[in-house]
């Protein structure tokens, strides 16, 4: 019988602990649960490669203006098909503690606007094992200008939210719903004592509880966004809905918030929800792009900043028509549009 080696057992053991030790620490793409001592986590999601550009500024807005939150993780979920063939980006990426991680988007929900956002988040929450941890899910185009202290929800606050910018979707308070709408409350058990009012920002309109899924923090054991990708699985696979949302593009666009308003309404009482003022989430030059009864032009008291606006409605000497801290809009205007 052959003597073994005792050597070769010992660099096999050594080369499997390296191994080991290597993918419990990078920060490339990956599903690992989250063990944190810190409080706030945030999270994003983009759609494409391109998209990493506004992930890259997202990040250096919170390492740079974000205060005590400075350094928390910032976990960012990209579909597992694309591919991340920008290795410059990734480094900077790294630069900024930004951490690239796979998500799945179901072959149903391609179809749909942004179906892939709510899967993002479902996965996002499910590696969140710390219960005292809140999560914070923002769109890529997103920058921390402020600390933004609101999001460290207090003990009884199991989300922070803020309404949709107008309303372009949603329905009046005091108006029945559309087919859309009513099909909607009919399949997710959504009922009209549920429906509390909210104002939009941009055309100050009393609508139904309508949530932007662009800004939210959440308490990941209550289960608010795993519950959003399966109520969003449940309209996406409705017959009717799917008629209308050929019959409508907008219904195509919005179907994946319309399902994160029916997941918190059944799973949160209305005492646990915290409404973000208008600080948050402020888009910048929204009335040029959309139209608004109000300018989107000061950035005095932002905490946290869109860009929904394109260039070209923007204009070319954007900075100049903006209001606020000389430094900050210095900042921006080195980013914006870039």
């Amino acid at each position: 019988m052959k003597k073994q080696n005792p050597f070769l057992y010992f660099k096999l053991y050594l080369t499997g602990l390296l191994l080991l030790l290597y993918i419990m620490t990078t920060e490339t793409k990956g599903r690992d649960p989250v063990m944190t001592e810190n409080n706030i986590i945030f999270v994003t999601y983009v759609e494409s490669v391109a998209a990493l550009h506004d992930v890259y500024h997202l990040a250096e807005s919170l390492r740079t203006f974000g205060g005590r939150f400075r350094n928390c993780p910032l976990r960012v979920y990209i579909p597992e098909n694309v591919v991340i063939d920008d290795s410059v980006m990734v480094g900077k990426l790294q630069d900024v503690k930004a951490e690239l991680y796979s998500s799945q988007t179901p072959d149903f929900a391609r179809w749909f606007f942004y179906g892939g956002k709510p899967f993002a988040a479902a996965w996002a929450e499910a590696a969140i094992s710390n219960k005292n941890t809140v999560l914070v899910f923002m769109d890529a185009d997103t920058y921390v200008l402020t600390e933004p202290n609101a999001l460290d929800l207090p003990a009884d606050i199991s989300l922070a939210y803020c309404p949709v910018m107008h309303n372009r979707s949603g329905t009046p308070y005091n108006a029945p719903p559309n087919p859309f709408w009513s099909r909607i409350y009919e399949i997710l058990k959504v009922h009209e004592e549920m429906l509390f009012p909210m104002v939009t920002p941009a055309d100050k309109v009393r609508i139904k509880a309508y949530f932007h899924c662009g800004l939210m923090a959440v308490r990941p054991h209550q289960g608010i966004f795993r519950r959003w990708a399966k109520d969003f699985e449940t309209l996406c696979r409705d017959s009717i809905l799917l008629n209308m949302c050929k019959e409508d593009i907008n219904n195509r666009i919005f179907l994946h918030q319309a399902a994160l308003t029916g997941a918190i309404l059944n799973l949160i009482d209305r005492r646990e929800m915290l409404t973000l003022s208008d600080n948050y989430n402020y888009p910048i030059f929204f009335d040029k792009q959309y139209g608004a009864i109000r300018e989107f032009n000061s950035l005095e008291d932002v905490v946290t900043l869109r860009c929904v606006v394109s260039p070209e409605k923007a204009g070319s000497n954007w900075y100049e028509k903006l209001a606020g801290p000389p430094d900050k809009i210095s900042w921006l205007k080195e980013r914006l549009f870039k």
